[in-house]
């Protein structure tokens, strides 16, 4: 039975919190302020933390801290009816696990409950190779930002429902919004991840030279061909081939990928042996490939063979409740590359942040920041750095003002309900909803 320190001062949530864990076979012990937490602490060892931000003495993150120099693999969840992104951010940088908001469902901590008692094994038994975001995670894998948005839970949830899987992941999503970065992140969960990740922009690639993009060639075997080569697939031998722009590919390319991944051998240009591959693959497009199929552009066996799993990458506004995670995120990677030390930015340039529509997704965020970090002379980015578009433009409609799961449910419960072909059953798993919940939510919505 897990044991876990519920530091809530409303005494009345406390208690029907308290009842519902322990009802789950859960051990709780309740305290009402931050010194008695602190003193708790120090006494007893639990297995997880639940905190809320405001407390009478003090606040949640001074608990996180004074939690983490005594054990860093306590996962330290933080609740608020206040819903404060930028505290959010705090929290998470300083190691919280999660972040939730009043009110919450009960389907919502049961799942953060079981994601953070999987991330306290795992620490213990650094073997496993299927985990919640871990805090000692190699950079490739620290560069995957999970996120605190409905959206960003579900899309999260299905790269772990299908990395420890050898099936091939058709990844779809605008351009920018991360799709070779939720494929790196499915190589790193998966029991390939100490093998090769190849990716490959199908883009970029001519129709002539695309056979020996893949397969390799021989020396000699063809005009230029100087030395031999090794192709895509021989180079993701036993690792994970990602296919970025799949749809860009010709005809007579997806007739010898098909082939390839039919009979798992592959035949360099030029050699009379044929050799064994072992190959997991994923493809991205942001394009429509059923459209491709029905208009006879792209193979309709070949797209079968290549969805054998589907997920869909949210663009940056169905993520508002990350945008500034992801500012963050990206404000430290560029001090890293122009050494410099920024420490923020301005209220006006968050707002600006939260109301612009960025067309560009991830990408775009991202060069906004780093050219803006290169253009501060000051310790924050301030508004006169911007581009002139970002400054100018007008607010969207749904721009975020809290970070809440509740803020863009009912549009993602139609995404999910459209993704699983109105499968109740398994949106709800998918949206960790029981199913009583989801058919209230769909009443509550006018979508039943």
């Amino acid at each position: 039975m897990s044991k876990i320190l519920l530091v809530e001062d409303d005494v009345s949530f406390s208690e029907m919190l308290r009842r519902f864990l322990e009802r789950h076979h859960h051990s709780v012990t309740q305290s009402y302020t931050l010194a008695d937490a602190k003193s708790k602490v120090k006494d007893t060892t639990f297995d997880l933390v639940f905190a809320d931000l405001r407390l009478p003495d003090g606040d949640g993150l001074a608990l996180l801290n004074h939690i983490k120099v005594k054990d860093t693999s306590i996962p330290v969840v933080l609740m608020t009816g206040y819903a404060e992104v930028s505290t959010a951010v705090k929290a998470m940088k300083d190691g919280a696990f999660d972040y939730i908001s009043k009110p919450f469902n009960p389907e919502e901590v049961l799942q953060v409950v079981k994601n953070a008692l999987n991330e306290k094994t795992e620490s213990k038994h650094p073997q496993s190779t299927i985990s919640t975001p871990s805090k000692t995670q190699s950079k490739e894998e620290h560069d995957f930002v999970a996120g605190i948005s409905a959206a960003s839970k579900v899309l999260y949830n299905h790269i772990n429902l299908v990395a420890p899987t050898n099936m091939s992941v058709l990844i779809s999503g605008e351009s920018g919004t991360g799709k070779e970065v939720v494929a790196k992140a499915i190589h790193l969960k998966s029991t390939r991840k100490s093998r090769p990740f190849i990716a490959v922009d199908c883009g970029a690639i001519p129709k002539e030279i695309a056979a020996s993009e893949f397969f390799g060639h021989k020396k000699g075997s063809f005009t230029g061909a100087i030395n031999d080569k090794i192709g895509h697939f021989e180079a993701a031998n036993g690792g994970t081939l990602f296919l970025d722009e799949v749809g860009n590919l010709t005809y007579e390319n997806q007739i010898q990928l098909l082939r390839a991944l039919q009979e798992r051998r592959i035949k360099p240009i030029g050699s009379n042996d044929e050799i064994e591959v072992d190959i997991r693959l994923l493809t991205a497009t942001n394009e429509d490939l059923l459209k491709a199929v029905e208009v006879g552009d792209f193979r309709e066996d070949l797209y079968h063979r290549l969805n054998e799993f589907f997920i869909k990458v949210p663009n940056l506004q169905e993520r508002g409740d990350d945008l500034i995670l992801f500012a963050d995120f990206f404000l430290e990677n560029a001090n890293k590359q122009l050494n410099k030390s920024i420490i923020g930015f301005s209220p006006e340039v968050l707002n600006i942040f939260q109301t612009y529509s960025w067309p560009g997704n991830l990408r775009e965020l991202s060069n906004v920041i780093k050219r803006a970090t290169l253009l501060t002379t000051g310790e924050v980015i301030q508004k006169e750095v911007l581009p002139f578009e970002l400054s100018a433009a007008p607010k969207t409609e749904n721009s975020p003002d809290s970070f809440s799961a509740k803020t863009n449910e009912k549009k993602l419960i139609l995404k999910v309900l459209e993704e699983v072909n109105n499968n109740k059953t398994k949106a709800a798993k998918l949206l960790n909803f029981s199913r009583k919940t989801l058919y209230n939510k769909l009443k509550e919505y006018d979508l039943d």
